[in-house]
């Protein structure tokens, strides 16, 4: 008769606790359709599983507008997403390949193509008392970053609104 096989338990990591403070994730998504609502869906259990269950109403819509933006803009096959927890306040960047123009009209124009696409971007991160914008990107790839910072408390009062 063989011998019955153990199954390695898989280690819990007791090292890192998942708390805020500790909230520190990259996700390289494709230049889809798909991916505002990959981001959405992978931001809301990240939130989540560091116990931020108060400010994921507010950081998915803010996700998903800068995600879509990012994958409208990009000639590349992929955008960067960035999620930091500092200073009481979630830090989203979004990377996309879209070089800044050098020529000012150009520019101008590229610019207000975008602000209107993040139309309703401005109003939560408003009720949100929050701060975004975008400009150009050293790092990854010389493209454009668009980012926001989304306060706790303001997070908060926002998806008591929405809830």
């Amino acid at each position: 008769m063989p011998e019955a096989v153990t199954v390695c338990p898989h280690p819990v990591d007791t090292r890192t606790p998942r708390v805020p403070e500790n909230l520190a994730y990259s996700l390289t998504l494709p230049a889809a359709l798909a991916s505002p609502a990959v981001a959405r869906s992978a931001a809301r259990t990240i939130l989540e599983a560091h116990g931020l269950y108060d400010v994921t109403a507010a950081a998915i819509q803010v996700i998903g507008e800068l995600a879509a933006c990012a994958c409208l803009f990009t000639p590349s096959d992929s955008v960067y997403l960035s999620l930091r927890y500092r200073d009481d306040a979630l830090r989203i960047s979004l990377y996309d390949g879209h070089p800044r123009h050098t020529h000012r009209r150009l520019a101008a124009a590229c610019d207000g193509r975008r602000r209107s696409l993040l139309l309703l971007l401005a109003c939560v991160m408003r009720a949100c008392d929050g701060e975004w914008g975008f400009g150009a990107s050293q790092e990854p790839g010389d493209g454009t970053r668009l980012w926001a910072v989304l306060p706790r408390e303001g997070a908060r009062a926002y998806g008591q609104q929405v809830a």
